[in-house]
């Protein structure tokens, strides 16, 4: 069996999720919060097994022969994007991640000087995971990004003569970008939240970019697809 169509889709992939943008704006930021950033990246990557799931039964062939159709997902997305970069330049002036102590002292509630006010219990952080796996699942589930890898550019790497039915191709080339975001976006968080940990200056720098890059990206969606659909 010729493996070349999946080693391309994933080359493609990997260039793609390496390249900062929104994911990476909003990965960025999830791991600056005081909680930790599995539940959001947990979100983040599930929207693209949601992508595959789509593509697989049949539903990125409409996509592609109906343009109009990604021009006003992208610009729900556009939005969702603006109002996530907006939450994030709220909280700006007191991001900050403070130092953890040993792994027996992280369930004890601890003074949260930023905010002046005691932590969550482990039970009550529970809704607010919930609402972060939410989050970053919207966040990848309207990324018009992901739209076109899924439904322009993983057509092109279906190979009909491959004792593979489609199905099982596209499923395949799904969940290798997948495995790619779990992995990136993974070390950008912790690495963002490692790094930034004993800098809380750079760190609400840091934060107020990732808000900004949102709202440009939202604003330059808005514009191209809005041009897109006024044609």
């Amino acid at each position: 069996m010729d493996f070349s169509p999946f080693l391309g889709f994933a080359g493609i992939s990997l260039a793609l999720v390496m390249t900062p943008g929104a994911d990476w704006a909003y990965t960025i930021a999830a791991g600056l919060r005081r909680s930790s950033p599995v539940p959001s990246v947990a979100g983040l990557c599930t929207g693209y097994v949601l992508h595959t799931a789509l593509v697989t039964a049949g539903l990125g062939v409409l996509l592609a022969a109906r343009p109009d159709l990604v021009s006003w997902l992208s610009i729900a997305g556009a939005f969702y994007l603006a109002w996530l970069g907006l939450s994030t330049l709220r909280s700006w002036r007191s991001a900050r991640i403070e130092s953890t102590g040993p792994a027996s002292s992280g369930d004890l509630p601890t003074l949260d000087q930023t905010a002046g006010t005691l932590p969550s219990t482990p039970t009550a952080e529970r809704p607010r995971r919930g609402r972060e796996f939410l989050v970053g699942l919207g966040t990848s589930g309207i990324n018009p990004k992901g739209v076109l890898l899924f439904a322009a550019v993983m057509p092109q790497f279906v190979t009909l003569s491959s004792p593979l039915p489609v199905a099982a191709q596209t499923t395949v080339m799904g969940l290798s970008h997948v495995l790619i975001c779990v992995l990136v976006y993974g070390a950008v968080a912790f690495a963002a939240r490692r790094l930034l940990r004993s800098r809380p200056g750079l760190a609400r720098t840091v934060t107020l970019g990732s808000g900004l890059l949102m709202l440009l990206i939202s604003v330059a969606l808005l514009v191209e697809q809005g041009g897109h659909l006024l044609v």
